[in-house]
């Protein structure tokens, strides 16, 4: 029937549709570009009846030659995970043998091909489908066409926003229609689809009713469609009824008159194929059997075009589906669903089938309820936390003991609370209120109350609720001590971790947060990571750096140790900031270690909302080892993932990135709106944030005078985590700026924290900060040892920054022979690092030393870009293709594709090669 609403609206003078000669355009240059080997995704956006759909049925005729895949959202089927992506990859699931084993396990976990195993990792299914569809695009092209996306369920959804933004060089193209802008498209090529122009609204009627429609009437439909396709096809077919009609009704008040004129049976066959979003013939067939329905009951639906039957169930237009589901009554959908419930094989879809059982349901019902709860436990297991709040709200409304039904809506408000359904959560919480609440009951409903200000709070941007959502945690973790102690602990984490986002916004708010914390704590014995982080930072922001150095080295130390532990997975997913701010303020070396178990953490359990913030853990790590374009890689990774999964890091990880790389326009710009943002939205620590960039900025670009205020706006605040690298600053930036008592001031600050870690890289930091302030002999020693100390860690940049110091005072303090080594050192090491405004200041300095110096270096993989950067990096490392596939989540294939572009701007013809370059 789709086929028959394109032929109808065929401009024949140049084959395309009439009024879209722009929106077929760009489809026939997709698919010529997915022809070519390139992959491609388009967003078609309009509202419902404009076209959509026949413009992708338009794309799919255009692509006679490609192996075309399609999935349309139903609304009915929203809460089953991974339905629509089911969908979509049936035609291609016998290529899953192919894939490697675990990407294959997932998937059939994920489709319910196997029941075996642990849930599906959601980054494998992603990877699975990634390559699912990368093998089937190697005999020839694909083509994916999802219809009605808003109406996707969301892991579908979310996985394939992931895959879009993961093709490259596949021969894969994705084509999505959706009435508005949805979570995870932003960013992707859109082509909006608005309204004909008269002139084509009326060829489109005449076409219709050719010689049936005099001028009065035809304007007045034209102008009453508004430039909708569907409007305009769906015109009562009466022409009597056109003439004395007063005002015509919507597309939906015409399907609704339609279906309402048309026998009964039909009506009710029309209401279950509706209800049923798999579309299977044999299912409704079974369906219609159990309601006694002869299949003939069709042939008036099928003769008025409303839907069609052939290997698929298809309604003419998603519109029709909805419309024929909404009109019925309440107990006509009842029996709807109660017939499906009754032919659905609980063995093969047990969810579907208690899904469509609690739609059937006249009246409470408590082993159907246990039945919706065991489902949302494997939506749970599959990634399907949307699919699991709709599944346990359901279980709520059929509870009927109270007492069961507390329990089961606190389990669902949290669920709505993880996937940012926060009015639903409320609700819920409500419902739980009404019921018997024991004391636990009540301490956590308090807490997800909490967390629904501070989310909701963050949500809108609101400063002053974020702030007054800060002490509610400790309120809650007060009530929950004398029941849980465990709980209480993790609230008082909680409470810490929001008050070191807020930072300066809230003034001292963060210590009165911790004073009550450790008074909480004093009378228990810390012993699981959990414990000894919470205490540690409680006596940090309570106590002070200094004294809480003990602390924070043995909650650190208990982190390292859990990491690989599986069953504190938990407490990784939750306070990604903590494990950052740890190792910062120990001055430890193994941020890349934490980050990387971080990452691992995500993948390996499916964590949507914590991978991006994982990402840019690694990426910060990378950026203290020198590696700014994987870095850089790492954050535009970061960045894809929470576009396509709709997650909000924590922001403006670049522009520390930008900083080191000494990109003045790029820090500039994202300073400027970190600020502004900080203040407006209570993001205290953001503006922290962008005064250190800023002040490192400057100090690379030789501005002293800026790098300096800079540095001291930052150093308003003590933001774990940053602050020590601010004291460094400030010192540096005080010396050449001719400020000493600013510098010294910073530095006995720094004496006092780095002779409190010890480490290597604390003692570098404190032996090149006393050298600024140094002269003489005295002055060369410690920088040497300086040098000496950065040399046994991994901290490449900060070594590099080592030499450039110890050259500089070289050359103004001997001869300029004698500068010439370790300034030569640092920019070459700027210079591969790709931090080139202290690259540029390294030249300027062997330049004065005497010695020539080309202002525009060429590097070993100047060229690449950062992901080609990253994959050289990392074959330089030995991995193979699959495997550097795993770890950018991107295809082998993609991967090859790259590799092809490195070697020839590199000028090399092997890995061997590669490995020297990238040792």
């Amino acid at each position: 029937m789709v086929i028959s609403i394109v032929t109808a609206i065929r401009d024949r003078s140049n084959e395309v549709l009439l009024g879209r000669a722009t929106e077929c355009q760009a489809l026939r240059e997709m698919v010529d570009s997915v022809r070519s080997g390139r992959s491609e995704v388009r967003v078609l956006l309009g509202e419902a009846g404009i076209g959509k759909t026949a413009l992708l049925a338009f794309l799919r005729e255009s692509a006679a030659d490609c192996t075309v895949l399609t999935a349309v959202g139903v609304e009915s089927d929203m809460e089953l995970a991974f339905a629509g992506l089911q969908q979509l990859c049936a035609p291609v699931m016998d290529r899953r043998f192919e894939l490697p084993q675990p990407q294959r396990e997932a998937l059939e976990r994920a489709f319910g091909l196997s029941e075996t195993g642990s849930a599906p990792n959601r980054f494998l299914v992603g990877l699975a489908v990634l390559g699912l569809l990368a093998f089937a695009a190697a005999d020839q092209p694909v083509l994916c066409v999802v219809d009605d996306v808003q109406w996707l369920d969301q892991v579908s959804a979310q996985t394939l926003f992931f895959v879009a933004r993961r093709l490259q060089a596949e021969s894969v193209g994705l084509a999505f229609a959706t009435r508005s802008p949805i979570d995870g498209t932003a960013g992707l090529p859109t082509v909006a689809v608005g309204g004909l122009d008269d002139v084509d609204a009326r060829r489109l009627l005449k076409s219709t009713f050719p010689g049936r429609l005099d001028t009065a009437i035809l304007d007045r439909i034209v102008a009453e469609a508004r430039g909708n396709p569907l409007a305009l096809l769906e015109t009562p077919k009466d022409v009597t009824v056109m003439h004395t009609a007063t005002a015509t009704a919507g597309i939906e008040e015409r399907y609704r008159a339609q279906i309402a004129e048309l026998p009964e049976d039909t009506r009710m066959l029309l209401l279950v194929a509706a209800a049923e979003p798999v579309g299977d013939p044999a299912l409704l067939s079974r369906a219609l059997a159990h309601l006694d329905l002869k299949p003939a009951v069709i042939q008036p639906a099928y003769d008025l075009g409303l839907i069609a039957v052939g290997t698929r169930v298809q309604f003419h237009h998603p519109l029709a589906r909805s419309v024929a589901y909404r009109c019925a009554t309440g107990a006509q959908r009842r029996l709807a669903h109660a017939a499906l419930a009754a032919v659905t094989d609980p063995a093969v879809d047990p969810d579907r089938r208690a899904w469509h059982r609690a739609l059937a349901a006249e009246s409470l019902d408590e082993q159907l309820a246990l039945d919706l709860e065991h489902s949302a436990a494997r939506a749970l297991q599959r990634g399907g936390t949307a699919s699991a709040a709709a599944f346990l709200t359901r279980a709520v409304e059929l509870t009927p003991d109270p007492a069961l039904r507390t329990g089961r809506a606190l389990a669902a408000a949290e669920a709505h609370r993880e996937i940012a359904s926060f009015d639903n959560a409320r609700r819920l919480l409500a419902t739980a209120a009404l019921g018997p609440l024991s004391d636990l009951q009540r301490a956590r409903s308090a807490q997800l109350r909490t967390r629904l200000a501070f989310a909701s709070a963050r949500a809108d941007g609101d400063a002053d609720a974020l702030v007054a959502a800060v002490p509610q945690f400790t309120a809650v973790a007060s009530q929950l001590m004398a029941l849980d102690t465990t709980l209480a602990t993790e609230a008082y984490l909680e409470g810490l971790s929001a008050a070191m986002y807020v930072g300066r916004i809230a003034g001292g708010l963060a210590v009165e947060v911790a004073v009550t914390a450790r008074a909480a704590l004093a009378k228990l014995s810390p012993k699981a990571p959990l414990d000894l982080v919470t205490h540690a930072l409680a006596d940090r922001l309570a106590v002070g750096a200094v004294e809480a150095m003990p602390a924070m080295r043995r909650a650190l130390d208990a982190l390292k140790d859990s990491a690989g532990d599986s069953g504190r997975g938990w407490f990784w997913r939750a306070f990604p900031l903590v494990h950052d701010c740890l190792i910062h303020e120990t001055w430890d070396d193994g941020w890349r270690d934490i980050s990387a178990h971080a990452v691992q953490s995500a993948t390996g359990s499916g964590a949507l909302a914590l991978l991006p913030s994982a990402l840019l853990s690694r990426a910060g790590a990378a950026v203290e080892h020198g590696e700014l374009a994987t870095a850089s890689a790492l954050v535009a990774e970061a960045n894809d993932l929470a576009v396509a999964i709709d997650y909000a890091p924590l922001k403006y990880h670049w522009i520390i990135v930008a900083a080191w790389r000494g990109d003045e326009a790029e820090v500039t710009r994202l300073a400027t709106a970190a600020l502004a943002s900080g203040r407006a939205r209570g993001e205290g620590r953001v503006i922290g944030l962008a005064h250190y960039a800023t002040a490192v900025l400057n100090v690379g670009l030789g501005r002293y005078a800026e790098a300096l205020a800079a540095a001291r706006s930052a150093s308003e605040y003590d933001d774990l985590g940053f602050y020590p690298e601010v004291l460094a600053e400030l010192v540096e930036a005080g010396v050449r700026g001719e400020n000493r008592a600013v510098a010294e001031q910073a530095f006995e600050c720094l004496r006092d924290r780095t002779r409190a870690a010890g480490t290597a890289r604390a003692l570098g930091s404190l032996a090149r900060a006393s050298a600024l302030l140094s002269s003489g002999t005295e002055a060369d020693a410690l920088y040497r040892e300086a040098i000496a100390q950065y040399g046994g860690t991994p901290l490449r940049i900060q070594a590099a920054r080592s030499h450039l110091l110890y050259g500089e005072w070289l050359r103004r303090n001997g001869p300029a022979t004698v500068a010439r080594e370790p300034l030569r050192i640092a920019h070459q090491e700027f210079v591969h690092m790709g931090s080139m405004a202290f690259a540029e200041r390294a030249r300027r300095e062997l330049q004065a030393a005497g010695q020539k110096t080309r202002k525009h270096p060429t590097v070993v993989g100047d060229e690449l870009s950062p992901q080609e950067h990253q994959i050289a990096e990392l074959a330089g490392q030995g991995l193979t293709n699959q495997e550097i596939a795993g770890q950018l989540f991107i295809s082998a294939h993609t991967v090859e594709w790259h590799l092809r572009k490195v070697f020839t701007k590199m000028g090399i013809r092997s890995r061997r090669e590669l490995r020297k370059r990238f040792p």
